[in-house]
């Protein structure tokens, strides 16, 4: 049931964190994935991360390049458009905002004051 939870509450932030994964320069989906784990969100598998790249290239927030590799298959890499930070440092302040309200009501528990 946690899981479950967790996987909910990340759908509603995934495309904020993969943006925020792009702030100091470029990187490809496994390394994405890679940070978003070591950051204690969990397994973020290629079939909910790739989508929410091709999501956020069409709507411009990233752009993406295609690279071949001397041994192994390419990789594709993706890093921030202008309008990528705008909506990062939007998004970011959104959540900061929504953040506090639920830590806010959890602290006050059941008041309704």
């Amino acid at each position: 049931m946690a899981a479950d939870r967790r996987s909910s509450w990340l759908k509603g932030v995934l495309d904020l964190l993969v943006l925020s994964c792009l702030t100091d320069g470029e990187s490809y989906g496994y390394e994405i994935a890679r940070s978003l784990a070591d950051a204690g969100l969990g397994e973020i598998k290629g079939g909910t991360l790739y989508p929410v790249l091709n999501r956020l290239e069409e709507a411009g927030l990233v752009e993406a390049e295609f690279r071949a590799a001397e041994r192994g298959p390419g990789r594709r890499y993706y890093r921030l458009t202008a309008p990528g930070r705008t909506r990062l440092a939007a998004e970011s302040e959104a959540w900061t905002e929504f953040h506090r309200a639920v830590q806010g009501k959890l602290h006050a528990g059941g008041s309704t004051s």
